[in-house]
């Protein structure tokens, strides 16, 4: 799916970054999936940053594997960075 989705000069978030968008401090809900940060504040899924059992503000990559969906669930949402390999 990335490559279908991969979109230049987006911005670099780091994971203390990403941590911050969790819906609890902030009103934005962000969580990162294959490399791509997802802004998924306007879903009613993600209420105060949380669906089901998962938290925004993470990785939810190896996560996906026991969701009742596939990844292209993500093409519901905005992609608005890219998820920094380290912090600095």
């Amino acid at each position: 799916m990335s490559d279908l989705r991969a979109i230049p000069d987006l911005p670099l978030y780091t994971r203390s970054q990403l941590a911050l968008k969790n819906g609890q401090d902030h009103p934005a809900i962000w969580i990162a999936y294959r490399g791509y940060i997802y802004d998924v504040s306007k879903s009613r899924l993600w209420f105060r940053g949380m669906h089901y059992e998962h938290w925004a503000g993470q990785d939810l990559t190896d996560e996906l594997a026991d969701a009742p969906h596939t990844e292209e669930v993500f093409l519901r949402f905005e992609i608005i960075g890219k998820l920094a390999t380290t912090n600095p």
